[in-house]
């Protein structure tokens, strides 16, 4: 919409409009220099940046590849079997990967920005301040935010558990489902869900990392052969270990260490074996298994911690093991007896 001119207003002469026309091509001719010079400066801190961004994100995904080549060389071998698999390794470093790419090109962007705002000179003092003052205040307010994302980065760097294991949190246990910056994700025996927050983790308990060791305690009585009780187990545990899948679950010949104590009644001689991380408690139990079915066709007895009951052997032997302490209410002349009899009532008077 264009408004029409007053027509009070004097008129301009043509000497004025060149006047003003003059200012302006000089106040032009004077600035474009700056304005020139600003422009190149916003234009090379911009290019710079995104050139730098582009180099750094490169860098970091070929040092990722070249992580994730010599993690599937070792695998496979003995060495990798020690060490987490490929797939793990892979996932892990991607993770490392993206966070390093996010605070680089984060880092890279803030610089450049701040750089453009004082080419423009725009006073960056009351800029800086205020985030200073709104980083503080952040902290303070998210204190547990940032511990929890920082507890969750050096978790990853350090690969103390990933996707699979089954670990030991102090405040849960289970199979690791998912993991977090922020959050551990964990599966307990039950089939529950636990959302663990990184920051709340003081100590992890691995149990699917290198090797587990499988434990068994096997009671016999004090009067039996120990060199054919070894004998016994041996054999149990070198025909368990040449089938599958108790092949590769066991890790290591099967260990009769010796007596753990020796009682009255029993002695307790200990199995160990090193197995599969995470497998332990299976091959206990067909240890279990496999030894109490020798020693039955063998003819050795397992014991118990409990003392038989009445009626066995020691029954048979002691005739008064199931009769009960004397009492002294039996006898009606003893003290507890009268004192415990009632009051006879008084005879009646005779007329």
């Amino acid at each position: 919409m264009f408004l029409a001119a007053d027509p009070s207003d004097p008129p301009v002469s043509l000497d004025e409009a060149a006047e003003r026309a003059n200012e302006a091509a000089g106040w032009v001719e004077q600035n474009w220099a700056t304005w020139l010079n600003v422009g190149l400066r916003i234009l090379l801190i911009v290019v710079i940046a995104i050139m730098l961004r582009i180099a750094v994100r490169r860098a970091l995904t070929k040092l990722i590849e070249r992580m994730n080549r010599s993690a599937q060389a070792v695998e496979g071998t003995a060495l990798g079997g020690l060490l987490v698999n490929a797939e793990r390794r892979r996932q892990r470093s991607e993770a490392i990967g993206s966070v390093l790419r996010s605070v680089a090109s984060f880092v890279i962007l803030a610089t450049a920005g701040l750089m453009v705002l004082g080419a423009l000179n725009i006073n960056l003092a009351p800029l800086l301040a205020s985030a200073g003052v709104a980083g503080v205040a952040l902290g303070f307010g998210a204190r547990n935010l940032v511990t929890d994302f920082l507890s969750g980065v050096f978790m990853i760097l350090e690969d103390q558990y990933g996707v699979g294991d089954t670990i030991d949190a102090g405040v849960a246990s289970g199979e690791v489902i998912e993991v977090g910056l922020r959050v551990t994700k964990l599966r307990g025996a039950d089939g529950e869900i636990w959302y663990v927050r990184n920051g709340e983790i003081k100590r992890i308990g691995n149990l699917s990392q290198g090797w587990a060791t499988a434990s068994v305690e096997v009671n016999v009585p004090p009067a039996e052969d120990l060199g054919r009780v070894r004998e016994l187990i041996e054999e149990a545990a070198t025909a368990m270990a040449k089938e599958e899948p108790w092949n590769e679950r066991l890790w290591g010949p099967v260990e009769v260490l010796g007596l753990t104590e020796v009682l009255i009644d029993r002695m307790t001689v200990s199995v160990s074996a090193k197995t599969m991380p995470g497998k332990a408690l299976g091959v206990e139990r067909e240890l279990r298994w496999r030894i109490k079915r020798a020693f039955d066709e063998a003819g050795v007895r397992i014991v118990g911690g409990l003392p038989q009951q009445a009626g066995g052997e020691q029954a048979a032997s002691d005739p008064t093991a199931g009769m009960a302490a004397p009492s002294a209410y039996a006898s009606t002349t003893s003290p507890q007896s009268v004192a415990a009899s009632p009051i006879s009532p008084p005879a009646p008077l005779s007329k």
